[in-house]
C-alpha cells in the first residue's frame, strides 16, 4: 500500500478497480492495512469503488469472489492508521509501509504470487520508524539476502521510449563520484543484459553514459570516463555484451529514444532519471533488476500535496501492473 498517509492506498484501489472483473476473481492483492484501504476507498468516485474482499492469507486470495479487490493485512501493523492525517510524515506510517513490503516478500518467497507491486514509500518516514534502509531499492535487496549475501541489484527506469539503468542510486552526488568504480559500472551492465531477457531482447543494445561533460572530452573535463567507465566497456563487450560508450551524457538518451539503444546505462541518479520523467511520470515504471523476483513500482512519489484529496493519478501503477505481469509472464 505504500505509505498510508500519501497517495499510494488511493492508487492501488484505483488502479485496481479499473482492471476489476465481474467474471473473474482477483488477479492482485493488496498488502496493507484494511482501515487505511477503507479510507481511501472513500476518496475514488462512486463509479470508480469496488468491494474491499478481507482475506486471512495471501493464499486465500484467488478465492475471493468477482469483482472485488482482495486485502490482506499482515499481523504487526501499528494502530491507528487510518486516524493519521494526509500528507504528513509519521513515524508510524514509515513502520507499517516497510512492514507490509517485508510481508509481501515473505509472501513471495512462498510462492504466493508472481510479482511484487509497490506503491510509494515516504524516506523521512521510514527513516522516523528506524528503518535502516533509504528507500524500497535497498530494503528488497537485504530481503532477498536474508540468511546470505544479498543479491547485487540496480534500479531501472523505463517507459515506451526508454529504458535507463542505474550504477548508484540513493546517495549524496559526492559519494556518488566516488562509488562509480570499474566493478559497479560493469556489474550494472552484466545485470541490465541479463535482465533484458526478461522482456524479449536476449542481446541488448547498451549504450553507456559518461559521468563528465561532453563525457570528459578526452580527459579535459574528467578522467573518469579513461579510467573507470571505458575499461568496463570494453570488459563487457569482451564478455559478448554489446556495450557502446561512454557517450555524453547530455546526448545519449535523445539517441537511445530515437532507436539507436535498447537501454542507457547511467551514472548517477538523476543523470539517468530526468530523461525519462521528462517524458512523463504516468508513463514511467520503476523495475529493480537482480532480485530473485520480480519487482516494479511507479515513477513518482508519495505526492504528500494532493495526498487525501481523490485527485491522484494512477496511470504510473497500472503501468507497472503490467509491467510486472509482462516481466512475471502471468
Amino acid at each position: 500500500m505504500g505509505d498510508p498517509c500519501g497517495i499510494g492506498p488511493e492508487i492501488v484501489l484505483r488502479a485496481l478497480a479499473a482492471e476489476a472483473r465481474v467474471d473473474a476473481p482477483p488477479q492482485a492483492l493488496v498488502v496493507g492495512d484494511v482501515a487505511v484501504m477503507r479510507r481511501a476507498l472513500a476518496l475514488l468516485a462512486e463509479t470508480e469503488r469496488v468491494p474491499l474482499a478481507v482475506v486471512e492469507s495471501p493464499a486465500d486470495a484467488a478465492a475471493c469472489p468477482p469483482g472485488c479487490i482482495a486485502v490482506w493485512q499482515p499481523p504487526g501493523l501499528p494502530g491507528g492508521l487510518a486516524q493519521l492525517p494526509w500528507g504528513h510524515v509519521d513515524a508510524r506510517a514509515g513502520a507499517a509501509a516497510a512492514r507490509c513490503i517485508d510481508a509481501a516478500v515473505a509472501a513471495l518467497q512462498r510462492g504466493d504470487g508472481a510479482a511484487l507491486v509497490t506503491a510509494p514509500v515516504h524516506k523521512e518516514a521510514l527513516a522516523a520508524a528506524g528503518v535502516p534502509y533509504p528507500g524500497h531499492t535497498e530494503m528488497l535487496q537485504a530481503l532477498a539476502g536474508a540468511g546470505g549475501t544479498p543479491p547485487p541489484v540496480r534500479m531501472m527506469l523505463a517507459n515506451d521510449e526508454i529504458k535507463v539503468v542505474l550504477v548508484t542510486i540513493h546517495m549524496a552526488l559526492r559519494a556518488a563520484i566516488d562509488a562509480v568504480t570499474f566493478d559497479a559500472v560493469l556489474q550494472t551492465i552484466r545485470i541490465a543484459h541479463t535482465a533484458s531477457a526478461r522482456w524479449g531482447q536476449p542481446r541488448p543494445r547498451i549504450a553507456v553514459a559518461g559521468l563528465n561533460p561532453h563525457a570528459g572530452e578526452g580527459g579535459l573535463f574528467g578522467d573518469e570516463e579513461i579510467r573507470v567507465i571505458a575499461p568496463a566497456v570494453a570488459a563487457a563487450r569482451a564478455e559478448g555484451i554489446d556495450a557502446q560508450g561512454p557517450f555524453a551524457p547530455d546526448t545519449v538518451f535523445m539517441r537511445a529514444r530515437r532507436g539507436a539503444f535498447d537501454l542507457v546505462v547511467a551514472m548517477t541518479h538523476d543523470h539517468g532519471l530526468i530523461p525519462v520523467k521528462y517524458l512523463g511520470v504516468e508513463h514511467g515504471v520503476n523495475v529493480t533488476l537482480g532480485l530473485p523476483f520480480v519487482r516494479t513500482s511507479p515513477d513518482h512519489g508519495t505526492a504528500f500535496d494532493i495526498a487525501g484529496r481523490g485527485v491522484a493519478d494512477a496511470s504510473s501503477l497500472r503501468a507497472a501492473l503490467r509491467m510486472a505481469r509482462q516481466l512475471a509472464g502471468a
